[in-house]
């Protein structure tokens, strides 16, 4: 009987060295060419464009997160972009809280929406945002503790399939209403904007969007390694058999629920994280990224890039996003027509994605 093959370390994939190569051109060269680069020369890269491109990275994240969790346990989620946006409101509270005096109103302590609603002192969920390290932990804890409680309860209850799938999708429209709410304590409506200074940085300056986009590529590629081995691992091949036959993976002994719970937790930590990553470098956040149609664009990035490749739902994401950019201000009555076209002809003719028009050899094992 033949000896089963070891699988591929990340180095030993060509595909992977590509990806993160990429990546660390990203990290080097496009803010060199932003900040060292004068803006006369055709190799100047404007800072719109290094934000936008900070902004495809955190997306790619975002897919990568989903990829994870759907591609190899076959958990659809489309409830993503809740921990998405728990993590970005993380850390718009704490960027907040760094206005002080600068806000509208002049306020050292309150934000300015809370003195335009006439509340008299910060929430008790407010302390401890003034501080960067509280904030950064709160981007990952707050995603891993609502995804811990919602992944325990409904994996437990054996809750899979098309069943799940709405049940993620209905907690991300419950939070988004939640977080309309002005008594919250959220901004509503308007959210949070108006963003001064990161770590004593400028937001607005060149400099502190460049270190930005290289923060992003350089995360988006330590969440790719640490996704990578976690599916080349022992633990990657009880996933993968869990995807394609529960029962019997459950049969054999194996604690099916708390491989998909850690798996499931893991996941919204990253997309926690992006979300984090994601809301310096737009400068907002509101309700309207809990939107379910925000997750429902997530795994169209994954289907589109390749599902079960990683690398391939990173380049979806960037691509799609991009095409969104483009055909947005080109034919914007057009986009999501365009956008529901690419996803069915993906489906019908691409089940790989576009990472299925690669040769064979450099697919991601």
């Amino acid at each position: 009987m033949a000896a089963a093959r070891r699988p591929r370390s990340v180095l030993e994939d060509p595909a992977s060295t590509s990806f993160i190569a990429l990546l660390a051109a990203v990290a080097i060269v496009l803010p060199l060419l932003n900040l060292a680069v004068p803006a006369s020369s055709p190799l100047h890269m404007s800072t719109y464009a290094l934000t936008l491109v900070g902004k495809y990275l955190c997306y790619a994240m975002l897919a990568v997160a989903v990829d994870l969790v759907w591609g190899f346990c076959g958990i659809l989620s489309l409830g993503h972009a809740a921990f998405f946006a728990l993590g970005g409101y993380a850390m718009g509270m704490y960027l907040m809280r760094q206005i002080g005096t600068r806000g509208v109103y002049g306020n050292p302590v309150l934000p300015d929406f809370m003195v335009f609603l006439n509340w008299s002192q910060l929430p008790w969920f407010w302390l401890g945002f003034d501080r960067f390290w509280f904030a950064l932990l709160m981007t990952a804890l707050v995603p891993a503790a609502l995804a811990f409680v919602f992944g325990w309860l409904t994996f437990r209850s054996r809750v899979t399939g098309v069943y799940l799938s709405i049940m993620t999708q209905a907690l991300s429209y419950a939070l988004m209403l939640a977080f309309f709410r002005n008594d919250m304590g959220f901004g509503g409506n308007n959210g949070f904007t108006d963003f001064k200074e990161l770590l004593g940085f400028p937001l607005q300056a060149d400099g502190t969007r460049a270190a930005l986009v290289a923060v992003t590529a350089v995360a988006l590629a330590a969440t790719y390694i640490a996704c990578r081995l976690i599916v080349g691992s022992r633990a990657g091949r009880v996933l993968r058999a869990i995807r394609d036959a529960e029962s019997r993976t459950r049969f054999l002994g194996y604690p099916v629920e708390s491989y998909k719970l850690w798996l499931f937790v893991f996941s919204a930590i990253i997309a926690g994280v992006a979300g984090a990553l994601y809301v310096p470098q737009v400068g907002i956040i509101n309700p309207s990224e809990f939107a379910p149609i925000n997750s429902i664009e997530i795994v169209i990035w994954v289907a589109v890039g390749g599902r079960g490749t990683l690398y391939g739902a990173a380049a979806g994401a960037v691509l799609v996003n991009y095409a969104k950019t483009f055909l947005t201000g080109a034919m914007p009555d057009a986009w999501l027509y365009a956008l529901g076209s690419l996803f069915v002809l993906v489906t019908l003719f691409l089940p790989r994605g576009l990472v299925g028009l690669t040769p064979a050899a450099i697919r991601a094992r």
